[in-house]
């Protein structure tokens, strides 16, 4: 049977290449203070060299200045500024806009617009760009490199916002220009089964035929050693009712002249590694396994870290049994040829929509005394799984687990799944006794008589059960939307190798139904033959068993907090501290400070924070985190690494999104903020524009 993890490169090999190779405390692409990569740098740490800002003049910083997007339609809310030779440039509003804004005041510099298409119309991803990705290339200067809603890849000179010359090829749609681009779905369907069997005459407009499937991108590409590496997004599969798509191949282009280089297969074809892991045709017909979160890289060891969704749909696997490599794996590419160096599948079989949601974090660290080049990486499962990136291996066990079978027809699921031993899971997994609140006997006595009436105890990877079961659809603890999550990102302190992950605590219910009766099927939806079950929708969708998520007079049963912020020592795999996301809302505190139930009982949590999660940076000398306190104003927070204590805090113009960054410019320190119509910039008073400015 094909193992589940499997590296190409021999332990023996790997040790001797770590043994001889330079280990760093940050990774490449923040240096002078830049922020080069999404993520700051190319190992997606979201760690800032500039430490100007510190806890004790934390409070007086500013705001420089604001961008108001609303020129280029509503503002996208997850996308991280970069700031590269002086600029910072980053990306907005459905059209995906590339903009360039003069950090002294926040102006336009300039912007870049995509030609329309029918593909970028039907797009389900256009407000999410991420960002861009930036190089300096070799005859060309700087360059960003944009993917868009269209699926179509971009080279732009960083001073102009023009396109390349003589890079690429001239796409065959009005208003495109001669060069500077690449039609990225024309790579993706050449040598794809379906599409060759189709024998239709492709349209560059339109894309592919919904027919056969969907591709579009949520997140910018990444240079690592002069190639272009492309990741791409699917159609929601939790909305999906039918089972064709096409599979979401990670594409490589040279950085200078946009020629195509490599293609890594997804889904394994015949005699490629991995396809045993299909134990049916599927593979020919089915696709997704995309790589919507970002990507990191390691361009000293040549590798690309790719983390992938599940398999179309969601919630239901019976058309395609197997592992299903490589959905909700992390892979490993060399840069250069696109061949598997590793992957490390965290989900077999993954129908509970438990898709990656986040790019791994590397750092180098030191375990039991040995130097480890470290791979961490958060999911919607609650775990953060440790490898070694050179070579794939856990650097703590990781065990299969026994899981519970599915009672949904034609469903199979894997009869194990990876469970990290260590570090511990950073939020709730299935739920038990042990979460219950405790503050007396007599509460926890409630509490579990309440979730025992109520049906509310469920193990980790319960399945999804069939539509109109006397118990009620299933709980799924975390859901899909617990644990962490695109919405929110980690960040890390590569130089004493601390992890910081934002999550919540959410379960959810589940149940499937046939597809062809779902309300959600559409005649817009890819595909053409239903499933045979699909997540169930509408009025009785969770209907039945003993009530719902209950609570013991208005107290929630369950431990907070219910959002988080979770710090890592990653030298050990110890838990530093756990502090509550921002403040819970003042009446949801003083609710549980005057509980009667509650009165005169030490040690009660009443700030549990804000479900959701939180945008963090971290430098030096401080972690930074978006939240809200109790009076429900926004904030930007000063954290002490080492013991979670807030530190300080200042006011800010709206609530925080994905995308913060802090870098340097004109020897000052300035972290910038994502809100819902623009962009804020703060700093010290010595960094504030000698004439006031804006857009």
């Amino acid at each position: 049977m094909t193992k589940r993890l499997s590296s190409l490169v021999t332990l023996a090999l790997g040790a001797l290449l770590v043994a001889g190779a330079p280990l760093s405390a940050q990774g490449p692409g923040v240096e002078n203070g830049q922020w080069t990569y999404l993520g700051g740098d190319a190992w997606h740490t979201r760690y800032t060299t500039a430490d100007e800002i510190t806890a004790d003049n934390f409070d007086e910083l500013t705001l420089l200045w604001r961008f108001d997007a609303a020129s280029f339609g509503p503002s996208t809310p997850r996308a991280t500024p970069s700031y590269v030779d002086g600029k910072m440039i980053t990306v907005t509003g459905e059209r995906r806009h590339v903009i360039a804004l003069n950090p002294d005041n926040g102006e336009l510099i300039w912007s870049f617009t995509e030609p329309n298409t029918h593909r970028h119309e039907y797009s389900m991803r256009k407000g999410y760009g991420k960002g861009v990705a930036f190089a300096e290339v070799p005859g060309r200067g700087g360059v960003v490199f944009i993917t868009t809603p269209g699926f179509f890849l971009h080279a732009l000179d960083a001073d102009t916002g023009k396109p390349l010359e003589n890079w690429g090829e001239a796409v065959p749609v009005e208003g495109f220009g001669p060069s500077g681009a690449v039609d990225l779905v024309a790579d993706i369907i050449a040598d794809w089964g379906p599409w060759l069997n189709a024998n239709q005459i492709y349209d560059a407009n339109m894309g592919i035929p919904l027919g056969l499937g969907y591709i579009t991108s949520s997140s910018p590409p990444i240079v690592v050693n002069g190639t272009v590496v492309v990741g791409n997004s699917a159609e929601q599969g939790y909305n999906q009712t039918r089972i064709e798509n096409v599979p979401g191949d990670i594409l490589g282009y040279d950085a200078a002249t946009g020629a195509f280089k490599w293609k890594f297969h997804v889904i394994p074809r015949p005699g490629e590694f991995g396809h045993d892991t299909w134990e049916n045709d599927a593979w020919q017909w089915t696709g997704d396994i995309s790589s919507w979160a970002p990507m990191s890289a390691d361009p000293e060891l040549g590798l690309v870290y790719i983390v992938t969704n599940g398999v179309t749909i969601d919630y239901y696997g019976g058309h395609h049994p197997g592992d299903n490599l490589f959905s909700t794996s992390i892979i490993a590419l060399d840069v250069e040829t696109g061949q598997r160096r590793w992957h490390y599948q965290m989900v077999h079989h993954d129908i509970w929509n438990y898709d990656t949601p986040a790019p791994p974090v590397l750092m180098d660290v030191t375990v039991n005394g040995r130097r480890v080049q470290g791979l961490f990486q958060a999911t919607k499962q609650a775990f953060l799984y440790a490898l070694d990136r050179e070579t794939g291996e856990p650097i703590w066990p990781i065990e299969e687990r026994p899981v519970p079978p599915s009672n949904v027809p034609g469903e199979r699921l894997a009869p194990t799944q990876p469970f990290p031993t260590r570090p511990a899971p950073f939020d709730l997994q299935g739920r038990d006794e042990s979460m219950l609140i405790d503050y007396t006997p007599e509460i926890r006595a409630r509490a579990l008589r309440v979730a025992q009436e109520n049906n509310l105890f469920n193990p980790m990877f319960n399945p999804p059960n069939l539509i109109g079961d006397p118990n009620g659809a299933a709980w799924l603890c975390p859901s899909d939307g617990g644990g962490t999550n695109i919405t929110g990102n980690q960040a890390a302190d590569p130089v004493n190798g601390l992890m910081f992950v934002t999550s919540q605590s959410r379960c959810a219910r589940h149940s499937v139904m046939p597809a062809s009766e779902s309300p959600l099927d559409s005649p817009d939806q890819t595909g053409v033959r239903y499933s045979t079950y699909s997540n169930a929708a509408g009025p009785a969708a969770a209907g039945g068993g003993r009530g719902g998520d209950a609570t013991l007079e208005g107290l929630d049963v369950w431990k907070g907090p219910v959002g988080r912020i979770v710090a890592y020592d990653m030298n050990t795999g110890d838990i530093k501290w756990v502090i509550p996301n921002g403040d819970a809302a003042q009446e949801d505190q003083d609710f549980i400070r005057n509980h009667p139930l509650l009165r005169g009982v030490p040690n009660v949590m009443v700030n549990r924070g804000r479900a959701g999660h939180a945008a963090m940076v971290a430098s030096p000398n401080l972690l930074f985190v978006g939240g809200q306190t109790a009076d429900d104003e926004a904030k930007l927070f000063a954290i002490d690494k080492q013991t979670g204590e807030r530190v300080g805090e200042i006011p800010i113009p709206g609530l925080t999104r994905y995308g913060m960054s802090s870098w340097e410019h004109n020897g000052h320190q300035y972290i910038i903020v994502q809100l819902t119509d623009g962009l804020a910039a703060f700093g010290l008073p010595a960094a504030m524009p000698q004439a006031a400015g804006g857009h």
